[in-house]
C-alpha cells in the first residue's frame, strides 16, 4: 500500500476538501482526488461521501482514518527517534503566530535556528486571525493572552506588558494628555477584536495592590493587524496601546513617545503573556522538540523577560493577538 496515498487521504479529512488539503501538500487538486480514489480502490469500499459542498466519511472511512492516522503518527513517531539515535534533526514543523510576532519576534532568529539545525523544514503561518493548532496540523503556536485552551501544551515565555504611546507629530498637533483619563476625549487607535475596542485600563506601575482606572476610549479607526495599527501611530493618527516588545524600539529611536510611563497598561488582563503553545501529545517529535526548545531559550529576552520561563500546562480560555 502507498503511504502517500494514506498521508494524502488523512490531509484530506484534516483540512475537510480536497483543495485545501492540495494546497497542504503543495500538489494539484485532481492528484489528491486520485490519490483518495487508488485508495478506494485497493481496499474496495467508498471512504468518503463528496458533494459540491460537503464532504464527509463514511462510517467504513471514519473508523478507517482513526485506525490509520495512529499508525502514520506512530511512524513518523518511529522515524524520529531512529533520526535522533545519530544526533540528525530532519523534518517540516509549521508554526503559526501574528503578523507582529512572527515578523518582528521570530524572522529574525531563524538563520540561528537553520544553522543549528540544516535539517529542519519550516512552513510558518502568520496571521491576525487564531489557527486551530489540532485541526490544522500545526506544530507550534505563539500567542499573546491571559489564558489559553486546556487542550494544548505550553510554555509562559513571559508577562506581556503594554504601552500607550503616540508620534511626536501627534503630540505638537494635539498636545500630549496629562493623565489616561483624557484618553476619552480623543481618537485612539483600537484593535478590532471584540471586547477590546471600547476601554483601557491602566494602574500606577510598582504597586502591586494600585487600584485600576478603566478608561472608555473610542476612535475613527480599528485595525485587527498590531503592525498596521503600530503604523498608523507613527504616522500622527493617534494614540495607540500595543506591547513593549512592539514599540520599544521605535520609543528608543524617538518615533513615538510613551504617554504614561509611569503607569502600566491593558485592553484585557495585566496577567497576559507571550505563550508558546503545541498540541498535546504523548511523544514530542524531536524537530518540534529542537524548535520548542530554541525558542524558549531565544525569545524571553526578546519579550523583556530574562528568567527561564517555566513549562506548564495551559488552561483553558480564550486567545487575543
Amino acid at each position: 500500500m502507498d503511504t502517500q496515498h494514506l498521508r494524502t487521504f488523512i490531509e484530506v479529512v484534516r483540512q475537510g476538501s480536497f483543495a485545501a488539503a492540495a494546497r497542504r501538500l503543495d500538489l494539484a487538486c485532481s492528484q489528491v482526488t486520485r490519490a483518495v480514489a487508488a485508495l478506494e480502490a485497493e481496499l474496495g469500499a467508498r471512504l468518503m461521501h463528496r458533494t459540491t459542498r460537503k464532504l464527509t466519511l463514511t462510517e467504513s472511512g471514519a473508523a478507517y482514518f482513526r485506525r490509520v492516522s495512529e499508525l502514520m503518527d506512530e511512524l513518523d513517531e518511529a522515524s524520529d527517534d531512529v533520526r535522533a539515535s545519530t544526533g540528525e534533526t530532519r523534518g517540516l514543523v509549521r508554526l503559526t503566530a501574528s503578523m507582529a510576532l512572527g515578523q518582528k519576534l521570530v524572522l529574525p532568529l531563524l538563520g540561528k535556528l537553520h544553522a543549528r539545525h540544516p535539517g529542519l523544514h519550516l512552513d510558518l503561518h502568520f496571521t491576525d486571525t487564531v489557527v486551530d493548532l489540532i485541526g490544522q496540523q500545526v506544530d507550534i503556536a505563539l500567542r499573546q493572552s491571559h489564558t489559553v485552551d486546556g487542550s494544548l501544551i505550553g510554555v509562559r515565555l513571559g508577562p506581556l506588558r503594554s504601552r500607550v504611546c503616540a508620534s511626536p507629530e501627534y503630540i505638537a498637533r494635539h498636545g500630549r494628555p496629562k493623565a489616561p483619563a483624557e484618553l476619552t476625549h480623543r481618537d485612539c487607535l483600537r484593535f478590532a477584536l471584540p471586547g477590546v475596542q471600547s476601554a483601557w485600563s491602566f494602574k500606577e506601575g510598582g504597586i502591586a495592590d494600585a487600584a485600576i482606572e478603566v478608561v472608555p476610549i473610542g476612535g475613527w479607526l480599528a485595525a485587527s493587524s498590531a503592525l498596521s495599527l503600530l503604523e498608523a501611530a507613527q504616522g500622527g493618527l493617534g494614540p495607540v496601546l500595543l506591547a513593549d516588545w512592539l514599540v520599544d524600539p521605535d520609543i528608543a529611536a524617538g518615533r513615538l513617545v510613551d504617554l504614561f510611563p509611569q503607569h502600566e497598561a491593558t485592553s484585557t488582563s495585566f496577567d497576559n503573556g507571550v505563550w508558546l503553545l503545541f498540541p498535546s501529545r504523548e511523544h514530542l517529535p524531536r524537530r518540534v522538540r529542537v524548535v520548542v526548545d530554541f525558542l524558549r531559550e531565544e525569545l524571553p529576552a526578546l519579550i523583556g523577560d530574562s528568567k527561564g520561563p517555566p513549562f506548564v500546562a495551559a488552561s483553558h480560555g480564550s486567545f487575543t493577538r
